[in-house]
């Protein structure tokens, strides 16, 4: 198992860039695409993007009626259906209907996450974030594999975030039951199982023409998934102004929706990612490798509003995305697709 290759490959596109620009001229006719998420936020934007390409894109969300009058306007080939990533039943059947249609899936962007949440587990007794954001997507990459592989060349795009600095993954202790709470470590810990989760299934994948990317789509303050961010917060981490505007400076990661959505939907679309998988991006750009700042810098970085650009070895390991993938197989039990 190769490490992925991470160096940029001259895109032409920039952090500025929104995601209906980076598929101007791309032609999804004929393809399907599911995007976890995909009705708020750079889920939505996303969804919206590869629609206008010509993608018929399904939209899995907990509540079928929220997530079609947030669709309303958005395409006539997007489809609603139910999935809710922390329950396993859910991620099961939404697979088992969406396999049983027959049609390829040639896209699956992974959406969806939650940010900041308080100690929360799950039925199971496991942790929020790396429940939902790693667990739930990594079960249903599974359940829909026989899809993925009918595509003929399918690609997968998890959503990560800078914040895969914060930690690795805790292998003694990944669902917080031996050692302090942190969420920024719990969310942290989870991004960086997106990131392996994404070499993983590169690896596994090649028979069957499935390639998998990562990607940090930037600091992108009016979305909902940090409800904790109060106007005090976001006004010290330089992402509101003081009349209350968002501050939208790309270079230095703070973007609208539709520009957070553009790396997602260009690692989705691109064919010069072709043979590239396992790479993780920003910026529309395949991420240069990144040094490890000390943890009291990580933290005064997150504190000021400021990602650093790239992706740190402990995120690529294939080593350590085998055992992950391990541990992953062992957490979620495999289950028939009903």
């Amino acid at each position: 198992m190769h490490s992925p290759v991470q160096q940029p490959i001259g895109s032409g596109f920039s952090a500025a860039n929104t995601a209906l620009e980076v598929v101007a001229g791309v032609d999804l006719t004929g393809k399907t695409a599911v995007v976890t998420g995909g009705h708020s936020g750079v889920g939505l934007e996303t969804t919206r993007a590869l629609s206008a390409a010509g993608a018929q894109v399904v939209v899995p969300v907990r509540d079928p009626a929220k997530g079609r009058a947030r669709l309303a306007g958005a395409g006539d080939n997007i489809e609603v259906d139910r999935l809710d990533l922390a329950e396993p039943a859910s991620v099961d059947d939404f697979a088992a209907r969406f396999v049983a249609s027959g049609r390829p899936l040639h896209i699956l962007v992974n959406s969806a996450g939650i940010m900041g949440v308080p100690l929360t587990r799950d039925n199971r007794g496991y942790e929020a974030h790396f429940a939902t954001n790693h667990l739930g997507h990594f079960q249903l990459v599974r359940q829909l594999w026989p899809a993925l592989a009918t595509a003929g060349g399918a690609r997968v795009v998890n959503v990560a975030a800078w914040a895969h600095r914060m930690s690795p993954i805790v292998f003694d202790d990944p669902m917080f039951e031996h050692r302090g709470y942190e969420w920024i470590l719990a969310y942290g810990q989870s991004k960086t199982a997106n990131i392996l989760h994404a070499v993983g299934i590169t690896a596994r994948g090649a028979d069957d023409g499935i390639e998998a990317f990562a990607v940090h789509p930037g600091a992108i303050p009016s979305t909902d998934l940090s409800p904790w961010a109060t106007p005090d917060i976001l006004r010290a981490m330089d992402l509101m102004d003081e009349e209350g505007n968002w501050v939208i400076d790309p270079e230095a990661g703070k973007k609208t929706p539709q520009q957070g959505a553009s790396t997602q939907t260009w690692m989705a679309t691109d064919p010069r990612l072709t043979g590239l998988g396992g790479v993780y991006g920003e910026n529309n750009e395949v991420s240069p490798l990144g040094a490890l700042p000390e943890p009291d810098d990580l933290q005064a970085l997150a504190v000021a509003g400021k990602t650093p650009v790239g992706v740190v070895p402990h995120a690529l390991d294939p080593d350590v995305a085998d055992r992950l993938w391990d541990l992953s197989e062992r957490l979620v039990p495999r289950t028939r697709i009903r």
